[in-house]
């Protein structure tokens, strides 16, 4: 088999289409859904991996991920997790609906889905496929595009479950869903593809909380891909939170459809593996989409954590943002690429993008290339990057108002996460990261101050 290098362009994909041809016959699905499948595998075959060559990922080098063996985790082994062990995870104690997948695979014994209203569908994608084919049907594989994304393409030929999310017409979710993700297997290479379809009609309410954690150290695949259909005047808040194991690799698509007057806040907080990449793909197909992207980066050692997103807007009068701000210490690295699409018929966009990037260590580094593409003439687009260590400026100022210099770096670096965490909107959820994230700043010898701390990330 090719291996896979940093400078050369192998595509190192038999092996996996050898592990196709075995799982397709016994994968159960129904008759519309192999020839997407079919036409997953094909693509991947078609790009293969990713390497520095290709312009999307001349800064990730994902050599590591594509020599990795590939053992896709076929079968629901519960690796003796019990209620105790989900409810001492992030959002654990959440009054929430709440499904767990283990290593791709719905654990039912480990859900509650005791809440969930009658006429809402909150239930495996597995589930869902059975009963309800014809709404899985119309949304699925149709909006996360496989023609420029491998691991797209590879997430559509093996997944095997996901959540399902359906939220009709006017009705609303007044707990958040908690999807929770683990990775519990200890054999390197070891991989999952978890397939997420949420699906809210005109008028519609909803939060989501997208989490991934691991129970061992290994060098395990998490291959996740999700779809958001937002119809008329639908409100959704998405939060992402990816809190891995630093020996695991993490690739996800997020590809959002929003139709007239919605409003997506989605929010990235990125502090696991040792490689991860988003891929963000927003659709403003409507008039009136107000479109929130909010993003948070903690890396140490020899993480690289990596931000790619497109923004398209493709009809007039709508709003987008995105903030993400990255922390980085010891050789660690992030990666932002954000590109504003203003199609010729959007008029009158509202396009706002930043990126800041704070290195706590000389040896981490950060590349950022935020980018406009505009074809409307009526339009207020604007972005702008930051790279570099802590300001003396602005240190100054906290020192010349009687704070010491080390108490003025450590508020200097919680505000630079605190401006993120702020934007969550559900409360419970953004007091929890607040505080995660929190503690995974001071316990950072270079950000804790002597004194016991005494005050939130904001």
């Amino acid at each position: 088999m090719a291996q896979s290098s940093d400078k050369g362009s192998a595509k190192n994909t038999d092996l996996y289409v050898e592990q196709f041809e075995r799982f397709a016959p016994q994968a159960g699905v129904p008759p519309w859904l192999f020839p997407l499948r079919k036409a997953g595998i094909a693509r991947f075959a078609e790009l293969g991996f990713p390497t520095l060559q290709d312009e999307d990922w001349r800064f990730t080098n994902i050599a590591p991920l594509a020599n990795l063996p590939f053992k896709p985790s076929l079968q629901y082994i519960r690796n003796g997790l019990t209620v105790e062990n989900v409810t001492a995870f992030a959002f654990g104690r959440l009054q929430s609906i709440r499904l767990v997948f283990v290593n791709g695979h719905y654990a039912a014994d480990l859900s509650n889905t005791a809440r969930v209203p009658a006429g809402i569908h909150v239930k495996s994608l597995a589930e869902a496929i059975k009963s309800d084919p014809s709404l899985v049907e119309k949304h699925l594989a149709r909006y996360a595009s496989t023609e420029t994304n491998a691991f797209a393409a590879l997430n559509t030929a093996f997944f095997q479950d996901g959540a399902f999310i359906h939220v009709p017409e006017g009705k609303s979710l007044d707990v958040p869903v908690h999807l929770l993700f683990i990775s519990s297997s200890k054999e390197n290479g070891a991989t999952s593809h978890p397939r997420n379809l949420i699906v809210a009609e005109k008028g519609s309410r909803l939060t989501v909380l997208e989490h991934y954690v691991s129970t061992a150290d290994a060098a395990t695949f998490t291959n996740a891909v999700t779809e958001l259909v937002l119809d008329n005047d639908a409100v959704v808040e998405h939060g992402k939170f990816q809190d891995q194991s630093l020996q695991s690799f993490h690739i996800a698509a997020i590809h959002a459809h929003l139709g007239p007057s919605c409003n997506l806040i989605s929010h990235s907080i990125a502090t696991g593996a040792r490689l991860s990449r988003n891929n963000i793909r927003t659709n403003l197909a409507g008039e009136g989409v107000e479109c929130v992207l909010n993003g948070l980066y903690l890396t140490k050692d020899d993480q690289l954590a990596d931000h790619h997103m497109v923004v398209e807007h493709a009809q007039p009068h709508c709003n987008s943002h995105e903030y993400y701000n990255g922390i980085l210490d010891g050789r660690s690295k992030g990666v932002f690429h954000g590109r504003i699409l203003v199609r010729q018929a959007a008029q009158k966009t509202d396009a706002k993008q930043t990126n800041k990037n704070l290195l706590l260590s000389e040896n981490a580094t950060a590349d950022t290339k935020p980018q406009l593409e505009i074809y409307a003439d009526d339009v207020k687009c604007t972005h702008g990057a930051t790279v570099g260590q802590l300001n003396e400026e602005s240190i100054f100022y906290l020192r010349a108002r009687g704070i010491g210099k080390e108490t003025a770096r450590r508020m200097l670096i919680h505000s630079c996460a605190g401006e993120i965490i702020e934007r969550i909107r559900h409360k419970p959820a953004r007091e929890e990261l607040d505080q995660i994230v929190w503690e995974r700043l001071e316990a950072n010898p270079l950000v804790a101050a002597n004194q016991p701390a005494t005050g939130s990330a904001h």
